[in-house]
C-alpha cells in the first residue's frame, strides 16, 4: 500500500522482517516460472495483423458475378404484350317471331350452322288457317271487283247515249275504286299471313356455333321470351380485343397508316402455347382515362376453332424490325441515380458503372441505343455488392444437370484453367 506524500512508514517488528527475508525468494521464483509459462503458450501463434495479411480480407476478395457479352442482333423484332379478350364477330340470341307449340328443334348443341339453315319449327297449323281465311277474302273481293267493273263498262256506253244519269255513271267508278282497294287489302292480309306462316321455321341467320338449348321440344315458346331458343356465336374469323399503353398509340398508328400488316398472336394463358395467329385490324377511337391504354382489335380465322369467345390470351403484337440491333439481356440493366447504367467488366476483371440509353425491351433482351459497344461484358448477376473499380471473379453457370454448382470461368482468378495452383497439403479453405 502507497503512503500519502511526506508521510513516513512505521518501524517494521523483527519477527516480521525476518518472514520476509526468508520467503521472498520463492515468491520470486513462482513469479519467473508464471512468465515462462506464458511465453511458451503463446510463441507459436502469429500476431493478428499477421493472420489478417495471411488470409486476406473479405473486402479484398474479388466478387463472383455472372457476366453476358453485348451483342449484334441482325433480325431483332419489338413486339407489345397484352392481356386480350376473344370475343365473337357476331353473336345472336335466337328469339321466335310468332307464338306457338315447339314441335321441331332441327339442331344439335355444338353445332356449327351457316345462313338459312333450318333450326327449329313451331306448330305452323293456327298460321295455315289464317293464311287460308285471308285467301277466301281475297278471292271474294275480286269477285266483286270484277262484277263492278263489268257494270262500269255497261254504264260507259248508256252514259254515251245519255241513258243513265251522269251520278249513277260516277257512283259506279266509285265503287270499282272501292273494290280495287279492298282488294289489295286482302292482298296485303295475305302476305301478311304468308309472313308469320314462315315465321314458325326458324332459320340461323348468321354462320357461326349454336350454344346450349334454352327451350326444350313441346314448349309453347313466345316471341317475348328473354332467353331465346338458343345463342349463336359467330367463331370463323373470331376477334381479340386487347389494351396497349397510349404512349405505344403513335407507333401503331404509323404502321397502320403505312399500309403495313401487323401480325398478332394469341398464346394461351401461360403464354406458352401458341394458338392462333392473325392480323391486326384497328385501334379504338378513345384512350380509357383511367387507365391511360387504348383498345386494338384484332382478326383470326379461327379454322381450327381453338379460340372461344370471352377466353383470355396473351397477345403478341408484332410491331416492328429492327436489323442489327446491339442488345444486351434485360437483366444487366439497373436503375439507379446515375438513371439506366450497367456494370462493365474490363480486362483487368474490374467493373466499370457505364449509363446507357435504351430502345424497345423485347422479351428478356433490351436494345442498346447508346453507351456501349458490341463485345463488351455486362455483369448480369451478382450486383448486389459491386462497386465502380470493384475486382470481380467470372463465374459460368454449369449446363450439366440441375443443381451444379456454378464453375469459374477460364482464367479468371482461382479457376483450374489458368490460375495459381493449390498446395496439395493446404486445406479447402486455404488460399
Amino acid at each position: 500500500m502507497s503512503l500519502p506524500e511526506g508521510s513516513t512508514a512505521p518501524a517494521q517488528s523483527p519477527k516480521r522482517a525476518g518472514w520476509l527475508k526468508r520467503w521472498w525468494p520463492v515468491a520470486a521464483l513462482a513469479v519467473l516460472v508464471l512468465c515462462a509459462a506464458t511465453w511458451r503458450l503463446t510463441k507459436d501463434q502469429p500476431p493478428a495483423q499477421d493472420a489478417k495479411g495471411t488470409r486476406g480480407s473479405d473486402s479484398d476478395r474479388p466478387i463472383p458475378v455472372a457476366t453476358q457479352l453485348a451483342t449484334i442482333q441482325p433480325d431483332f423484332e419489338v413486339t407489345l404484350s397484352a392481356l386480350g379478350t376473344v370475343i365473337a364477330r357476331n353473336t345472336v340470341t335466337l328469339h321466335v317471331r310468332v307464338d306457338g307449340e315447339l314441335v321441331q328443334v332441327a339442331f344439335r348443341e355444338g353445332q356449327m350452322v351457316h345462313v338459312g339453315d333450318l333450326l327449329a319449327v313451331i306448330d305452323p297449323r293456327p298460321f295455315q288457317v289464317a293464311l287460308d281465311s285471308a285467301l277466301a277474302t281475297l278471292e271474294k273481293d275480286k269477285a266483286q271487283l270484277a262484277n263492278a267493273e263489268v257494270d262500269l263498262e255497261r254504264y260507259r256506253s248508256l252514259i254515251a247515249d245519255d241513258s243513265i244519269p251522269k251520278q249513277q255513271y260516277d257512283s259506279q267508278v266509285a265503287l270499282v275504286a272501292q273494290d280495287k282497294a279492298l282488294v289489295l287489302a286482302d292482298q296485303a292480309q295475305v302476305d301478311n299471313a304468308r309472313l308469320q306462316l314462315s315465321f314458325t321455321h326458324v332459320i340461323s341467320p348468321i354462320n357461326g356455333r349454336v350454344g346450349l338449348r334454352q327451350v326444350d321440344l313441346g314448349n309453347v315458346v313466345h316471341a317475348s321470351d328473354a332467353n331465346g331458343l338458343v345463342v349463336i356465336t359467330q367463331v370463323q374469323p373470331i376477334d381479340i380485343v386487347f389494351p396497349i399503353p397510349q404512349e405505344r398509340l403513335p407507333a401503331v398508328q404509323r404502321r397502320i397508316s403505312s399500309g403495313g400488316r401487323l401480325q398478332v398472336d394469341a398464346y394461351d394463358s401461360d403464354g406458352q402455347t401458341l394458338l392462333s395467329t392473325g392480323a391486326l385490324l384497328t385501334t379504338d377511337n378513345q384512350i380509357d382515362t383511367t387507365t391511360g391504354t387504348v383498345k386494338l382489335k384484332s382478326e383470326f380465322a379461327n379454322g381450327d376453332s381453338t379460340l372461344f369467345p370471352n377466353q383470355f390470351v396473351n397477345v403478341h403484337l408484332h410491331l416492328e424490325r429492327i436489323a442489327n440491333a446491339l442488345t444486351i439481356p434485360s437483366a444487366a440493366v439497373q436503375r439507379g441515380a446515375p438513371g439506366l447504367y450497367v456494370y462493365v467488366v474490363k480486362p483487368d476483371n474490374t467493373v466499370q458503372i457505364r449509363p446507357l440509353k435504351l430502345g424497345p425491351t423485347e422479351g428478356n433482351r433490351a436494345q442498346v441505343l447508346d453507351g456501349l459497344a458490341a463485345n463488351e461484358r455486362v455483369v448480369v448477376d451478382g450486383v448486389d455488392k459491386l462497386r465502380d473499380g470493384a475486382s470481380v471473379e467470372l463465374i459460368v453457370p454449369a449446363t450439366h444437370g440441375a443443381g451444379a454448382a456454378p464453375t469459374r470461368a477460364p482464367g479468371a482468378p482461382g479457376s483450374g484453367g489458368t490460375g495459381k495452383k493449390r498446395d496439395p497439403g493446404s486445406s479447402p479453405g486455404a488460399p
